[in-house]
């Protein structure tokens, strides 16, 4: 007998609503609607329009009703760190602030001379300190007088209030509470004094809840607006490289993930939070994942490199397709020395190829003649970055790592893939591609009672999915 699911998955720069049928043979997933998720620029700041994501998802579940089937439940995730205001009427206050406003540029260290050091702060989260991280934010918004923050009883990260939109019901998922620097992983709660020395409470923020939870159901008329019955929402793994995690189709805890997109996610999967002076030196962040677990990563820049150099290229009437890359990066000789995907310099340029070739000029490495050739030094330095992770995790790592499974988007880039096990000297499993969307749809399986834990779910993914497997050959 088939059950089925609906999954909503935000990111960065686009959604989707998915429906899933899963039964005894497997698991099948149908991209229901698809739709753009654009920066919203008033004046010189950035927002996210939280209604038109809602909008989106609504006509997504409307084309989940017109099917008629018995939808078991729907859950959402989305991307880290981004949060709304609400009133004490229970109204959005405004547009959530983006993550790439520059509002928070310099705040950390702000926050360090005057609220707490910077010691204490990783010492009390254990994550990366990145300045669009949410203490950071609203620390920006508390130096802003911001109106919304001053007036807001609540607040909630994106998934969680997408899911408010959906039931009325308020809840902190743990996952993408996670990822704000200001939950403690020890524990798993908000750690009050990250906010009180700024002025703001802790129960600013709804109590925390596992991936799992049942929030609510769908609200009486937007079920009815939806053509569907009122649905049992499910608080999924809300941050969407958790719930890709969750999907890692691995047979013990001996593997590293890479979570492979527009930012790559290289971590391991840990039972209890790992803060140490070392972790701490090389800015590891240690956020949450399904089953109360840990993932020791890094967040690295990914694909962002190429993509923006294709959007340069092509306001120049030069643009190419991905198999045309792939061709011209094979036939070009490796780069003689690589750039580091994670300067400051690549994070929001106006022209990504003039920032990669001054980069090289004032580091010293050779500046790429031709499109061709920066193709290559892209991937090479990605492959080169991904190593010298893989490295230090294996320093810390509390099992041998045998191999590097990479999911999401990246999982098809073979180039990169060969490219990476060359790199890391291990066997990278490739696959799922579509990782993240079921992660969030075999949690809410799991919450129905269809698996009984996270082992079970990977087992589930290995009899559903095929990978593809990527020796070292020239390590």
């Amino acid at each position: 007998m088939e059950r089925y699911f609906v999954g909503v998955d935000l990111g960065a720069t686009s959604g989707r609503v998915i429906l899933a049928a899963l039964s005894g043979q497997g698991i099948t997933l149908e991209v229901l609607h698809r739709f753009p998720n654009r920066l919203l620029p008033v004046g010189k700041r950035y927002y996210w329009n939280i209604y038109t994501l809602y909008e989106e998802i609504l006509h997504g579940l409307e084309l989940a009703g017109r099917r008629r089937l018995p939808i078991t439940s729907i859950g959402i995730d989305t991307w880290g760190v981004d949060f709304a205001c609400v009133g004490a009427d229970g109204e959005i206050l405004g547009f959530p602030r983006a993550y790439r406003d520059p509002f928070t540029h310099g705040m950390p260290e702000a926050y360090f001379a005057e609220v707490l050091p910077r010691e204490a702060v990783y010492t009390a989260t254990g994550i990366q300190i990145m300045p669009f991280n949410s203490l950071y934010q609203l620390y920006a918004l508390q130096c802003e007088r911001s109106s919304a923050l001053h007036a807001a009883r609540r607040l909630l990260f994106m998934p969680d209030a997408l899911s408010y939109l959906l039931t009325g019901r308020m809840v902190t998922e743990y996952t993408i509470a996670s990822t704000s620097q200001l939950l403690n992983p020890r524990t798993k709660r908000i750690e009050g004094r990250l906010l009180e020395g700024m002025g703001l409470s802790p129960e600013l923020f709804p109590p925390v809840v596992m991936p799992g939870h049942r929030i609510g159901t769908l609200r009486p008329d937007v079920a009815a607006a939806c053509g569907l019955p009122q649905v049992t929402v499910i608080a999924v793994a809300g941050h969407d490289t958790a719930s890709a995690v969750a999907a890692v189709p691995a047979e013990n805890e001996r593997f590293a993930y890479l979570s492979s997109g527009t930012w790559s996610l290289m971590g391991i999967e840990i039972r209890e939070p790992m803060i140490t002076p070392q972790t701490a030196a090389c800015n590891f962040t240690n956020e949450g994942g399904v089953d109360g677990t840990v993932r020791l990563l890094k967040n690295i820049t990914g694909m962002w490199l190429l993509e923006q150099c294709r959007e340069a290229w092509r306001r120049q009437n030069r643009d190419y397709s991905y198999d045309e890359i792939v061709r011209m990066t094979r036939r070009t000789p490796p780069s003689p020395a690589v750039v580091d995907p994670d300067a400051a310099e690549f994070a929001s340029p106006t022209d990504m190829p003039q920032a990669i070739r001054t980069w090289c000029a004032a580091h010293g490495v050779a500046v790429p003649k031709d499109d061709a050739a920066m193709m290559r030094l892209i991937f090479d330095s990605l492959a080169a970055k991904y190593a010298s992770v893989l490295d230090t995790l294996r320093d810390v790592a509390p099992f041998p790592i045998e191999r590097l499974h990479v999911i999401g988007g990246g999982a098809r880039n073979e180039l990169l893939n060969q490219m990476t096990a060359d790199a890391v000297g291990l066997p990278v499993v490739a696959g799922p591609d579509e990782a993240t969307a079921l992660g969030n749809i075999l949690i809410q399986a799991r919450a129905a009672g269809m698996t009984a834990s996270l082992e079970e779910m990977r087992s589930y993914i290995r009899r559903s999915i095929e990978t593809k497997i990527y020796q070292p050959n020239h390590p």
